[in-house]
C-alpha cells in the first residue's frame, strides 16, 4: 500500500529555496581559508541555517501573527546571508559566483514574501485568539535582584 505524503513545511517553495542556499553557503564555507573558520564561516553558516529553521518553526505554528514573527526572522537571516555572499567576493574568497548567490537569495526572498503576504490573508487562529500575538505569561518572579544585607 502505498503510503499518502503529507504536505508540510517541506513542501513550501520558500523553504526548498531556503535550502539551496543553505547548501551554497555550505559550499562556500568550505572553500574559505582557514582563518575565517570561526568568523565568518561561523556567522554565514548560522544566518544560512536560520533562514530554514525558521520558515519551519513558524510553519509549526498555529497563530498566523505568531507564524509571521518567524517568517520575518528567516528573511532577516536570508539578507544576512546574501551579505556573506557579498563579503566573500569583495575578500576575493569567490569570484564569478555573486550574481548566481544574488539571484538564489532575491528568488528565496520573494517565495517568502509571497508566502508572508498568504499566510497574513489566511489569519489562522484569528477566530480563536482575535488579532493579538499569542504570548507566554508574565514570570511571577522578580526579575531585577534586590539588594541583599551582608552581616
Amino acid at each position: 500500500m502505498a503510503e499518502k505524503r503529507r504536505r508540510g513545511f517541506e513542501d513550501l517553495e520558500c523553504y526548498q529555496l531556503a535550502l539551496q542556499v543553505l547548501r551554497e553557503a555550505y559550499r562556500v564555507i568550505g572553500r574559505l581559508p582557514d582563518v575565517e573558520r570561526y568568523n565568518l564561516a561561523h556567522q554565514m553558516r548560522k544566518a544560512a541555517t536560520s533562514v530554514v529553521l525558521n520558515i519551519a518553526e513558524g510553519y509549526g505554528r498555529y497563530h498566523y501573527l505568531d507564524s509571521l514573527r518567524f517568517y520575518y526572522i528567516a528573511r532577516g537571516s536570508l539578507d544576512e546571508t546574501l551579505s556573506a555572499f557579498v563579503i566573500c567576493d569583495a575578500l576575493g574568497y569567490t569570484s564569478g559566483q555573486l550574481a548566481h548567490q544574488r539571484e538564489l537569495c532575491h528568488s528565496a526572498l520573494r517565495s517568502l514574501n509571497g508566502y508572508i503576504r498568504y499566510v497574513r490573508r489566511q489569519r489562522q487562529g484569528h477566530a480563536e485568539y482575535g488579532d493579538r500575538q499569542i504570548q507566554e505569561e508574565r514570570a511571577p518572579y522578580q526579575t531585577s535582584p534586590e539588594p541583599c544585607e551582608v552581616g
